[in-house]
């Protein structure tokens, strides 16, 4: 089993979960984290530090559509180990909802 970031994570990016992880299984998006499968070592310790609740185990009925995306793109985008600077607007995002059209997949970049 893993841990994957939904669709709650999209414009939030809070970070916290970076922070946590005892692994280091976060890369980063421009507006978006995803967690590598093949690394994370299902602790859980990310899950309750999400203040956008956008990380689930892949068991979940909610991760489902967002494993495969996890995988993907773990694989293209920088690793990150600390928590960075949130987007300015990230919390009026934090509770919207169908915010999967706004994912970029563009890398992060600082």
């Amino acid at each position: 089993m893993t841990y994957v970031v939904t669709e709650n994570c999209i414009r939030c990016k809070f970070m916290d979960c970076v922070e946590v992880c005892p692994v280091d299984c976060f890369y980063a998006g421009e507006n978006f984290l995803v967690i590598n499968p093949d690394e994370c070592i299902d602790c859980g310790v990310c899950e309750p530090e999400c203040p956008a609740e956008a990380i689930f185990p892949d068991s979940d009925d909610r991760a489902t559509a967002w494993a495969e995306l996890n995988a993907s793109y773990s694989t293209k985008w920088p690793n990150i180990t600390r928590k960075g600077t949130p987007p300015a607007d990230s919390e009026e995002w934090k509770d919207k909802p169908d915010k999967a059209g706004l994912l970029s997949p563009e890398p992060h970049k600082g």
